[in-house]
């Protein structure tokens, strides 16, 4: 076959097949990098876009060759082919307008993709669009014109088959490299991007089915009485606010700092004589601040989105995933922005330096009731700005400012922080922090990003006292989950002047606390050494806002209510409470370490087994009617009293900096941000000594050019 001329290969089966997939792979990685921003990183990842779009295309376009009769074997494959270039075409159009792919849900609500487009079609289409349907008329001129001979020889069953076990092969080979490079990519999905970038838009496209008839069958099965379980759970698990606390918060602006990867043990620690956290440290210690001592983070594979979840719900995650990936497009919520808007009457925000479809954010905070969500495409993000997973925690803060002065007040907003991410890499322009010197360079790095976090914020409560903000708000900062793994405890071991072989599962449990800071001026603060997790979040920050939550499901309870239950449900069924920690196990027959030594406890009382017992039944009911709740979309059946539904269709982060301008401009003298109270910016009053900000050109008053579909002119402002 190699040795006939080209023309005539054309004129057989295998040739016609061949060119249709290598029309339907130029195509494919043509849009990878010029319409896509998969943010391919190293040279595996650049093999696999370019690698990932051969072997499900041969997968498809072989089903074709099965069929007998020539002219149905041909125009089935152009068929094939057609429908395939059709839907790169709409994931393109869609691309450039939502920065996001088509699922199976978008694809089947028609009116609300074309509503949601806002502009025509036409206008979205460009003139490199061509070349990915202009090939479709030459091809199809071809057949009808008989430049393309239609092949009369038959094409046996076992040659098609050989070809789909080559289109197979060379799957799983792209699945097995992706995996290496990506471990749990289908199980931990954070990002839309990541299943394309890897696997290809066509395997996107089949998990998505998969994953939307699995939520579709479990949904369908649900009905009005599923909930009063779980209803009747959370209400009597209810925990009475504490009246020294109830209210004290009431009307006050709402600031929440998510620590990324920020443990417990950071927190008044040391290396080679230097303090990792100076700020945090005197914050956390600070008369005003309500600091927790004994708070774990609780996520599963869903990581900081599990974290998230469990902050604005009191929620837990999933099992298996993440459930704003997994559900979060379409389930209900009764999440703190909406709460906080339908009570009190408070304005929402996000801000995070990453694009705004990692962890599906960009659909999940529309059903949270955001009224805004500011990702990567309001700031600049030029590569020196970039660290990892997003924009550098000191220019995000710095950068949100000429937003968060346009907010309404009283406000909730969440800073998404990202610097200390693994690997923990930063430049010597950024840090001078002398690192310690183990074996393990991500321990020895973690130290110095975390230190870069905390002058972020150090830099960030600066301007709050400048700006008169701080004596009207309450600011929540909380740690989403470790940062260092098990795997590098034992070289964390040596600065913790613990011995490595004394090392047990009971030390890397106590790893897992992460701070929670609660600061207000007037605020009657104290290390309090309660037990309790991210779960508990919620319904703290709302019963210090002066919020009743006894209507709402949620499984946490107030950090300072005398009824809180010092219980902490690991998402693996595992727990910790004020006496014990309990692994590996169920219960009793578990590993059971006492909290107060660390000992493993070889023989326990009957007393003991009862209890450890009855708090592993609570524990699994906790988590069982948490999964019931997500995987079935319980909440759609409970509204409580006083509460709307939101409706995600009133959210557009399109156009944000527009919408906070013309709604300041509508409310006029009624307006409360701080724009409006000043009378001018306040942008002028943050300082920082980052070197990205330190060029006078880079102003952060400016607002940026975010792309054509969120571009506002400055000089309009």
């Amino acid at each position: 076959m190699k040795n006939l001329p080209l023309k005539r290969w054309l004129q057989t089966r295998l040739g016609f097949f061949s060119l249709l997939t290598l029309l339907i792979w130029l195509k494919t990685v043509f849009s990878y990098y010029f319409n896509f921003s998969l943010g391919a990183s190293d040279p595996l990842q650049h093999f696999l876009m370019i690698f990932n779009p051969i072997g499900t295309t041969i997968l498809l376009l072989s089903i074709a060759l099965y069929i007998k009769p020539t002219r149905s074997c041909y125009w089935i494959m152009y068929a094939i082919y057609f429908l395939d270039s059709i839907l790169l075409l709409a994931n393109v159009i869609y691309y450039r307008q939502f920065t996001d792919f088509l699922t199976i849900n978008t694809i089947t609500s028609v009116g609300k993709v074309t509503n949601g487009l806002g502009k025509s079609i036409n206008s979205l289409l460009t003139w490199p669009d061509l070349f990915l349907i202009l090939d479709l008329l030459l091809v199809l001129i071809a057949l009808l014109r008989g430049w393309i001979k239609m092949d009369e020889r038959p094409f046996s069953t076992l040659k098609a088959f050989t070809i789909t076990s080559l289109g197979a092969f060379i799957f799983l080979l792209d699945l097995t490299l992706s995996e290496s490079n990506r471990p749990q990519l289908l199980t931990r999905t954070f990002d839309r991007n990541y299943i394309v970038k890897y696997l290809g838009l066509n395997t996107f496209m089949v998990y998505d089915g998969v994953k939307t008839a699995q939520n579709n069958q479990i949904r369908s099965s649900a009905d009005g009485t599923d909930i009063n379980e779980v209803l009747n759970y959370t209400q009597a698990h209810q925990a009475e606010p504490n009246s020294a606390y109830f209210g004290n918060a009431q009307g006050k602006n709402v600031i929440v700092i998510h620590l990324e990867s920020f443990q417990q043990f950071l927190i008044d620690f040391k290396v080679n004589g230097q303090e990792v956290t100076p700020f945090l440290n005197k914050l956390y210690h600070d008369q005003n601040s309500l600091s927790f001592s004994n708070f774990f983070h609780q996520v599963g594979l869903g990581k900081t989105s599990d974290a998230e979840n469990m902050l604005e719900n009191s929620v837990f995650g999933l099992p298996q995933g993440s459930v704003f990936t997994s559900l979060g497009t379409d389930n209900t919520f009764q999440a703190a922005p909406a709460i906080l808007q339908q009570t009190a009457g408070y304005s929402s925000a996000v801000f995070h330096g990453n694009v705004g479809s990692f962890w599906n954010r960009n659909h999940v905070y529309k059903n949270f009731g955001y009224d805004y969500f500011f990702d990567s495409s309001y700031f600049n993000t030029s590569s020196e700005a970039n660290i990892g997973y997003g924009l550098k925690d000191k220019l995000l803060f710095a950068e949100s400012i000429k937003y968060l002065e346009r907010l309404q007040q009283p406000f909730y907003t969440k800073f998404i922080t990202v610097t200390n991410h693994i690997p923990f890499n930063l430049t010597q322009a950024d840090t001078d922090f002398t690192i310690p010197d183990t074996a393990d360079s991500t321990v020895n790095n973690y130290f110095q990003t975390a230190h870069y976090l905390d002058q972020a914020i150090e830099e960030f409560f600066a301007y709050l006292d400048r700006s008169g903000l701080a004596q009207n708000s309450l600011v929540l900062l909380y740690g989403d989950h470790y940062g260092l793994s098990n795997s590098n405890n034992k070289a964390l071991a040596t600065l913790l002047d613990k011995d490595t072989d004394d090392w047990t599962a009971f030390d890397n449990t106590r790893l897992q606390r992460v701070p929670l800071i609660i600061h207000m001026p007037g605020l009657k603060g104290g290390i309090k050494d309660t037990y309790g997790g991210e779960i508990d979040v919620l319904p703290t920050l709302l019963h210090l806002l002066g919020i009743k939550t006894d209507k709402y499901v949620q499984f946490g309870q107030d950090l300072l209510s005398d009824q809180h239950q010092q219980l902490v449900a690991f998402r693996n069924n595992n727990f910790v409470t004020s006496k014990y920690t309990v692994l590996g196990g169920k219960g009793s027959k578990s590993n059971v370490y006492d909290n107060s030594t660390g000992a493993l406890l070889t023989e326990l009382t009957n007393a003991q087994i009862k209890t450890l017992d009855q708090e592993q039944t609570a524990v699994d009911q906790a988590l069982a009617l948490s999964d019931s709740l997500n995987n079935k979309n319980l909440l759609r059946f409970y509204t409580p009293s006083g509460f709307r539904p939101v409706d995600p269709e009133k959210f557009d982060y399109l156009n944000e900096i527009t919408e906070l301008i013309q709604r300041q401009t509508k409310l006029g003298d009624q307006s409360t941000s701080l724009y409006s109270q000043t009378g001018h910016s306040t942008t002028k009053l943050y300082k920082t000594d980052a070197p990205e900000l330190t060029d006078p050109e880079n102003d952060i008053d400016e607002f940026p050019n975010v792309g054509s579909n969120k571009a506002t002119d400055s000089s309009k402002q």
